[in-house]
């Protein structure tokens, strides 16, 4: 079988992995980078008026062949691990004809993201999978496994082929609200199996102040019972095991959490998969709408949502009527700006940031003093500690593990043994 890193080896983002016995080649993911090579931010306007050649030519796309639109197909089939862009935003670019196989969780969360970003990926021949149920390729059978991730329906793959097992890994933590899947993984792993291809976000970072999804939900709980105004909680939409961990600190405080359209949207939708999911007609939670997310749905053939959420919208002036018992969702853009506007006596108000805190900008610093809004940061990481990588590692046992979704590959062999480095680009035979 052979393996090549289109690009991961040596970032995190932008992961793209192809697997090839000579008659079948499949892909793992399709991301788009977070950086660019001198790792400052990937900026997305470097897509635009961009011929599929000229990306590839800048380095932007990776360079496989058979995998484009235009191109003669070439790609038996795309997996995607997960919704996050770093492995799924270049979908757009692919052969139609290709079939692009995913979680049901997955899908909507794309879907969704389409409706309300412009960075568009138009999907198109989709088939959902279901985890643990083997799918034959041709000479591949690929095997999905569910992990506990910051994003929602996760996958982990399992990959036989050759006569040759690759385990890839995803992205995947062992400290969310579905940190069994891990333990279950740690006591059942699949046998036998040649080739790790290991994340490891984690390296070159602390493991932070919150060591779980519980952690998390105790420290809000704590500040909510304290605040003594509104309280501004930044969290995506998309980070489900946050908003469950938001809800439940809201709701064990005696608060009333307000979040917006695009977020009861999520939620709705997820509904199909899990019926434990936080939703906008539950007694906690009520719904403010913005004129953005309104004209999007509206726009987008989805008007009727308008009037099923209607129950439950809020408006600015109740929000400022009772200001000390309301956690808001927000993101820090224009929307967060304009809802300040509107509030009247912010004094004693805070701002709870739960995402990475490399997303945090001096302009959000400089409006949270404009108004003199208290800041804590209180998260925890959808990737797993170093500890975790390595108990994964210790259980499956492979032949070789191999890098990827790192910016520190050199640091593998004090951690793990039977390291195999690899390079973007580069031809490994397991």
């Amino acid at each position: 079988m052979k393996l090549v890193i289109h690009r991961g080896t040596k970032e995190i983002g932008g992961s793209c992995v192809e697997l090839d016995t000579g008659s079948t080649r499949i892909l793992l993911d399709l991301g788009m980078p977070l950086v660019d090579e001198k790792r400052e931010p990937f900026d997305s306007n470097k897509l635009k008026n961009k011929s599929i050649a000229e990306l590839i030519h800048c380095h932007i796309l990776p360079e496989v062949s058979g995998l484009y639109e235009g191109q003669r197909r070439g790609i038996d089939a795309v997996f995607l691990s997960h919704a996050h862009q770093d492995h799924y935003g270049f979908l757009r670019y692919i052969n139609p004809e290709i079939p692009v196989y995913m979680s049901p969780g997955v899908r909507i969360l794309i879907e969704i993201s389409d409706i309300f970003i412009p960075t568009k990926v138009n999907l198109r021949n989709i088939t959902t999978f279901e985890m643990r149920k083997p799918i034959p390729m041709g000479e591949f059978v690929v095997t999905p496994y569910l992990v506990d991730h910051s994003g929602f329906d996760a996958a982990a793959f399992l990959i036989e082929g050759d006569g040759k097992k690759v385990f890839y890994s995803g992205d995947f933590r062992a400290h969310g609200r579905k940190k069994i899947l891990y333990e279950k993984m740690i006591a059942d792993p699949p046998q036998g199996v040649d080739c790790l291809l290991l994340e490891g976000s984690m390296l070159g970072r602390e493991n932070g102040q919150y060591r779980d999804e519980k952690a998390i939900e105790e420290r809000m709980v704590s500040l909510f019972k304290a605040k003594e105004n509104i309280a501004f909680v930044f969290c995506s939409s998309q980070n489900i095991d946050r908003i469950v961990s938001i809800y439940r600190a809201v709701k064990r405080s005696g608060k009333l959490l307000v979040i917006d359209l695009y977020t009861a949207y999520i939620l709705d939708k997820l509904s199909t998969i899990s019926k434990h999911l936080p939703q906008f007609n539950w007694d906690e939670i009520r719904v403010k709408y913005f004129r953005h997310h309104a004209d999007v749905l509206a726009s987008t053939k989805q008007k009727g949502l308008l009037y099923k959420y209607k129950e439950s919208k809020i408006e600015i002036t109740e929000i400022n009527d009772n200001k000390k018992n309301i956690v808001m969702l927000m993101r820090d853009n224009s929307i967060f700006r304009a809802c300040l506007r509107n509030l009247n006596n912010l004094d004693g108000a805070m701002a709870v940031y739960s995402m990475w805190e490399g997303y945090v900008t001096g302009k959000f610093r400089d409006v949270l003093a404009e108004y003199q809004i208290s800041y804590e940061y209180v998260h925890t990481s959808g990737h797993a500690v170093i500890g975790d990588l390595q108990g994964l590692t210790r259980a499956i046992n492979p032949g070789c593990v191999i890098p990827i979704h790192t910016f520190h590959p050199q640091d593998y062999p004090s951690f793990f043994t039977n390291v195999r480095l690899a390079e973007d680009g580069e031809e490994i035979h397991v």
